[in-house]
């Protein structure tokens, strides 16, 4: 990334560029990404292709100004993180789920060292979570406004625990970006993918609460955890959540697509 590049993405999450790469800027950058750019999966049922390299990132999160799912948005969120200085290393991990563990390369977060010291988990690219970076050596319970936090060991890598729900695994060998691209590509197109499956775009609020767009389906969750939903009706209402919800501009209203193969 050159300097006019971070700077655009700076100016996306409403952050001036930090004097020194230390934990408290990266801990108000993360807040920022989860606040301004939106985990969705648009991407997958509007016929866009995924595309794991530093351009097509880089154009889709702060050119266009969309959001992605994880290894689009930890993906940005680490070279942004590279360019100002601090020492990011991708990680592999495998999300928890009622049939066990995901395939490899399920998700992708971040491991990053800042220059007082700190050596933090940081991840905005997996929906309701953390809403600041965790510590990677911690292996106490971890306050969060998003829920209380654990990383345990887990016979050579890491799981990270939600409110005592093992979230995702972690291997700690440093992956680069082009790692991904089966998983991204498996996610983007099985009908076994869960986001093959459904539609969702999704961000934290000012507030510390959530908005959330599934299909037409639309909840608000305040900073207290209660929801409210509703349908909307019409393609232009759906558009104009799309809009002024989470600043996406779409001509058309996404579908579900399925996946491609069996």
């Amino acid at each position: 990334m050159n300097p006019t590049r971070t700077d655009a993405y700076l100016r996306r999450l409403g952050a001036e560029r930090p004097a020194r790469p230390t934990t408290e800027a990266l801990r108000d950058l993360h807040l920022r990404h989860l606040r301004a750019v939106p985990f969705e999966n648009l991407s997958i049922h509007l016929g866009e292709q995924v595309v794991l390299n530093e351009e097509a990132l880089l154009d889709k999160v702060v050119a266009r100004r969309r959001g992605g799912f994880c290894y689009e948005l930890n993906g940005a969120f680490g070279l942004l993180l590279a360019s100002l200085g601090y020492e990011v290393q991708l990680l592999a991990g495998r999300v928890h789920g009622d049939d066990g563990l995901g395939i490899p390369y399920d998700h992708l977060a971040l491991r990053v060292r800042t220059v007082d010291g700190g050596d933090l988990i940081a991840d905005v690219g997996f929906g309701a979570h953390s809403h600041g970076p965790l510590d990677f050596g911690e292996r106490g319970e971890q306050a969060d406004p998003g829920g209380t936090f654990r990383v345990v060991e887990a016979g050579g890598d890491l799981d990270v625990l939600r409110n005592g729900k093992p979230q995702y695994r972690l291997e700690t060998r440093p992956r680069t970006l082009s790692d991904f691209r089966a998983g991204a590509w498996w996610h983007s197109t099985s009908p076994k993918s869960h986001f093959t499956q459904s539609l969702v775009c999704s961000r934290i609020t000012e507030d510390g609460g959530r908005i959330t767009l599934s299909g037409r389906t639309l909840t608000t969750t305040d900073a207290e955890g209660r929801k409210e939903a509703r349908e909307l009706g019409t393609d232009k209402e759906v558009l104009a959540v799309y809009r002024d919800g989470f600043g996406i501009g779409l001509s058309e209203v996404p579908t579900v697509r399925g996946g491609q193969f069996g």
